[in-house]
């Protein structure tokens, strides 16, 4: 196969559908398809690709039978769009980060002898020992939660050994749930894997390993070692090592495609399968995030990215384990209060007209005369709040005097708060710092504007949306060239565009903002502890 034939295959599995996309040796996309599991796969009744628990509305789960049916459908549905799957020449999964797939014991030795003639879902159906999978979801693990924090002598010595403190959602605390709660499960159960490694087992035909990145959302690792780390493996369920296999960097290449695929879908055996990552990290490799750049998706919930040399203890957001350079890191930041709370002050002072919400926006001076906005419409991560606040120059007001300054204090705030959390990670803004904006508010000028002067560093785009699923291809192009520099492998793509620059008074107007943000919110949780509110 020249290098010119050469295709790379990026999967995603991720909450709410299955695709993928084939690209070639220049990353251009040539192929993609999707399965979206409430409408294709109504036989397992998921709302937004989660089952919610009737008796326990915190207790979310996705059947994986849903997963591996979807596949199946998938990989149909990629012939029908012309792919041709002997030209891939190395294929990567990502998915959801913090979900767990459980393999029943002999599953192992069934992923090896799948018959080619058959689908996946017929081979698979008594192959997991808990059926229906946590994920990223659920919150139903306090118990455990705290459990894990005391092993190891609390939540500031867990974020300092694995790169955040307990979270309801990570896997550490979701494999102890099902140990305490479902010990047959638990003790039938011959590996545990999250939904990224599971993707790239069914290439394999064999249990894949973990990858660092991922394996560093399961509050299981010591991100500094890149290995797990005993006493917290010990608090959660017994012989959960060998269960978890030992984890490999995020590009490595974990041996030839299955049998199986092979013969069904005319992949060479000689296709490499390369270990695969949860979303976020998968994100960061596909909007080619690298030293100096901070990525901030602005959708349902907003999240920012940063690349980072040393890991920094932080109580508030996550370190994870860098995909790209095994010796770096990532630093993760998720804000539920996204879109949809800008759209809600759209639909308040616009009546849902964004050209007019601009309007406004750009009407007000930058600083917005000193009045500020912090808006929470569902219960917020970072800081933990939720309601509406707002303050003017000196004191808490009930409402602001116009329209157009409740517009800026909702953009501004948001943007504050982003700033005031990068910080703490160790961003220095303005200092070389170059901000990449993607999902969907990425379109609107007006708002990349404050977020280039509330960050007083440029703001610049870039055309691929999808970034996880493509993050993926490319990861399957690093692994099989690992003795090419992934700059040089993401060289061949168009560069991120530029769209505005920082004023030149941004920082003297936005650094003793954000300085006032961060005292607004040491007051709101004092005052919301003092009330015993949760």
């Amino acid at each position: 196969m020249g290098t010119q034939d050469r295709h790379f295959l990026g999967v995603d599995l991720s909450t709410q559908q299955l695709k993928a996309a084939i690209v070639n040796d220049n990353l251009e996309v040539l192929h993609e398809a999707s399965v979206l599991f409430d409408t294709d796969l109504p036989e397992f009744r998921s709302q937004g690709g989660a089952i919610v628990d009737k008796y326990d509305s915190q207790n979310i789960t996705a059947p994986v039978m849903m997963w591996v049916k979807a596949f199946d459908i998938l990989m149909d549905r990629m012939i029908v769009t012309g792919a041709d799957f002997s030209k891939i020449a190395a294929v990567s999964g990502t998915a959801q980060q913090h979900g767990s797939v459980y393999w029943q014991r002999g599953s192992e030795e069934t992923l090896k002898k799948l018959d080619p003639s058959q689908f996946l879902h017929e081979q698979l159906a008594h192959s997991f020992s808990v059926t229906n999978s946590p994920i990223w979801m659920d919150s139903s693990t306090t118990k455990q939660c705290k459990e894990l924090e005391e092993a190891v002598g609390g939540p500031e010595e867990l974020a300092k050994i694995t790169g955040s403190r307990a979270y309801e959602r990570f896997t550490g605390s979701q494999i102890a749930k099902i140990f305490q709660t479902r010990p047959d499960a638990y003790k039938n159960t011959e590996r545990v894997s999250l939904v990224s490694s599971f993707v790239t087992s069914l290439f394999l035909g064999q249990i894949a390993p973990i990858d660092i990145s991922d394996g560093s959302g399961m509050n299981l690792m010591d991100i500094r070692t890149k290995t797990w780390h005993q006493p917290l493996l010990d608090a959660c369920a017994p012989g959960l090592k060998e269960k978890l296999g030992e984890p490999v960097p995020s590009y490595t290449d974990i041996g030839p495609i299955s049998n199986y695929f092979a013969e069904r879908y005319h992949f060479l055996p000689k296709c490499r399968v390369i270990a695969g990552t949860g979303d976020n990290p998968a994100s960061l490799v596909g909007m080619r995030l690298s030293d100096g750049w901070i990525a901030v998706s602005l959708g349902t919930s907003d999240t920012a990215f940063l690349w980072l040399a040393e890991p920094k203890l932080v109580l508030d957001g996550h370190v994870l384990c860098n995909p790209i350079d095994k010796d770096a890191y990532m630093a993760l930041l998720c804000f539920k209060n996204g879109s949809l709370t800008r759209e809600r002050i759209r639909n308040t002072c616009t009546e849902g007209n964004w050209d007019i919400f601009n309007q406004l926006l750009e009407s007000t001076p930058r600083g917005n005369f000193g009045n500020m906005g912090l808006y929470y419409d569902v219960q917020e991560i970072l800081p933990f709040l939720k309601g509406d606040f707002r303050y003017n120059k000196t004191q808490k007001v009930n409402k602001f005097s116009s329209l157009e300054v409740e517009v800026r204090a909702c953009v501004e705030g948001q943007f504050i708060a982003k700033r005031a959390y990068a910080e703490d990670f160790g961003l220095k803004v303005g200092k070389g710092t170059k901000i990449l904006a993607t999902g969907g508010a990425s379109q609107n000028k007006a708002i990349l504007q404050v977020l280039a002067d509330v960050l007083n560093s440029p703001v610049y785009v870039q055309e691929a949306a999808n970034s996880a699923m493509l993050g993926a291809a490319y990861q399957a192009k690093h692994g099989l060239l690992p003795e090419v520099s992934y700059s040089e492998i993401i060289s061949v793509l168009p560069e991120p565009q530029k769209v505005c620059d920082p004023y030149s008074d941004a920082e003297e107007i936005y650094a003793p903002m954000t300085e006032r943000y961060r005292q607004i919110i040491k007051e709101l949780l004092a005052e919301q502890n003092c009330k015993g509110k949760p």
